[in-house]
């Protein structure tokens, strides 16, 4: 398979381009995610009714085909980048909200109960024992949910809305195989760099874990 090196030289400022709007429509929606998923679980956590009718509906988003659900919300937010991130928002839950809820579920009775011994009340107990404790778990999930949405953003392309995908899509109606290549091999790059940066905040939030590590 031949590669025409000479092309890519050429367009790096446009593949560059279209990589940093790829990596905000993909990322944004983790964060969206994160921010309702964390609430979402600690209510899930707190009253256990609540979970099996929220891990069901998010499952039941996430099985919808992502270009029918971009489909859906054209004509709710037409055709601008709400359109994909709205779905990859939703498609980050069915990760995320069970993470969260499994990250809590890590934190064991004793150390709860030292906390509120030691004069914590529960949103204290949360914030600064719970939660730093499910980090490893919550971040894994991150990790997935980043990482799936960086690859399904290219299918926002076929409403206009999909950074690199532009180039596979252009790629492929042109039959110019180093596009569709040099977008692929960019796409994965995200997902590796991404991941990277998701672990190595995760050995930030813990430096605990570090030091046993050390220890052992």
């Amino acid at each position: 398979m031949d590669i025409d090196w000479g092309w890519i030289g050429e367009h790096t400022d446009s593949l560059g381009e279209h990589a940093l709007l790829h990596l905000r429509l993909a990322l944004l929606p983790v964060l969206f995610g994160l921010l309702i998923s964390l609430p979402l679980g600690v209510l899930c956590r707190r009253w256990g009714w609540l979970y099996p009718p929220a891990l069901t509906l998010s499952n039941v988003l996430y099985a919808i085909p992502s270009l029918a659900l971009f489909m859906l919300f054209i004509d709710y937010t037409g055709l601008n980048p709400a359109t994909v991130m709205i779905p990859l928002t939703l498609y980050s839950l069915s990760v995320l909200v069970p993470n969260v809820v499994d990250g809590l579920a890590s934190v064991s009775d004793p150390v709860r109960q030292a906390a509120t011994a030691m004069g914590f009340g529960p949103l204290r107990r949360l914030l600064q024992v719970e939660l730093p404790i499910a980090v490893p778990i919550v971040i894994a999930g991150t990790r997935v949910a980043a990482v799936s949405s960086i690859s399904l953003v290219a299918v926002g392309q076929l409403i206009g809305q999909g950074g690199l995908g532009e180039d596979i899509i252009r790629g492929y109606q042109l039959q110019f195989q180093t596009q569709i290549i040099a977008a692929t091999v960019l796409i994965v790059l995200l997902a590796l760099v991404t991941d990277a940066i998701l672990v190595t905040v995760q050995r930030l939030l813990t430096p605990w874990a570090r030091a046993a590590r050390g220890a052992s």
